[in-house]
């Protein structure tokens, strides 16, 4: 009598997973509902390469078992190894240069000069999608070489992202030639020390950055995140969908201080999210400031 073979739905006879466009939905709707992050249908096949890396290091081969597992019986901890792999960690120090420059040279002078006036020499800035550090410490570098009396400020930059494989990094403070090529070379010389893998950010640098796990859609940390002058966000919310974009920047005006400034990536806008910032240009770019004399 021949035997009859059982096997899941999720998976093929020779152990290749099923991912089909239904089974990428389930999935793709969970990590939607825990963290915001919206994967569209043309992201399947990026989406599947990472799960199906996740599955072999548990040992999985059937989708339907492993969503079951992350769904109701992981603690937390595979789901964020998952988040880990899916999110994109592609940055450099002194990107988009032109929009620093406007920072450093024009907002940042404005708010000081506004606080100092007021007695109050208070300044913080929330990098929220840090990565692995390198916009963060940049703004470092950019605080030390533009306050002159930087020692008598409470500064501190508040460095989050949900991906803690990349905060492992960032706290580290370790970078190859691709993530400082485009430091200008005073900078380098004076802020990095050579040192094995790489070239390390000095304390100096890395005193003012505070490193924490975020995920974005947590609204209790989120409104944690109080008093901040600045926020830079860039190239984060392309992540996310409308609904989601609406959420994170209702609570980035919350918690952020009359007057202060919030930086988006270049292809990012706030037009069609929230009309509660005052539209300001600056060298040609776009900023979006908090109005002082208004709630939302």
């Amino acid at each position: 009598m021949s035997s009859i073979s059982i096997r899941s739905r999720g998976a093929t006879r020779s152990g290749e997973v099923v991912f089909d466009v239904s089974r990428f939905i389930k999935l793709r709707d969970l990590i939607y509902v825990k963290t915001g992050i919206f994967f569209e249908e043309k992201k399947l096949y990026y989406v599947k390469k990472r799960v199906k890396e996740h599955m072999t290091a548990l040992g999985m081969e059937d989708f339907d078992t492993y969503y079951r597992f992350l769904k109701f019986r992981d603690d937390g901890t595979e789901f964020q190894k998952l988040v880990n792999l899916l999110t994109t960690n592609e940055t450099y120090f002194f990107r988009e240069f032109d929009q620093l420059a406007v920072f450093a040279e024009e907002c940042l002078y404005e708010v000081c000069t506004r606080k100092e006036a007021g007695g109050v020499k208070r300044l913080r800035i929330w990098s929220a999608g840090c990565s692995t550090g390198e916009e963060p410490y940049t703004l470092s570098i950019i605080l030390l070489e533009m306050l002159d009396d930087i020692a008598s400020w409470d500064v501190v930059i508040e460095a989050t992202d949900i991906d803690t494989d990349a905060l492992e990094k960032a706290r580290r403070g370790v970078y190859g030639k691709r993530s400082v090529r485009f430091v200008p070379g005073e900078y380098f010389k004076k802020y990095f020390e050579p040192v094995e893998g790489g070239y390390r950010v000095k304390d100096p640098v890395r005193k003012l950055v505070r490193f924490s796990h975020l995920n974005l859609m947590d609204s209790k940390k989120m409104h944690s995140m109080k008093g901040m002058d600045f926020i830079f966000c860039r190239n984060v919310l392309i992540y996310f969908d409308e609904r989601s974009r609406k959420e994170v920047v209702a609570h980035f005006y919350d918690v952020m201080n009359p007057g202060g400034y919030i930086f988006l990536g270049h292809s990012e806008s706030l037009s069609r999210i929230t009309t509660a910032f005052t539209i300001k240009k600056a060298d040609g770019l776009i900023v979006y400031q908090k109005p002082l004399d208004r709630g939302r």
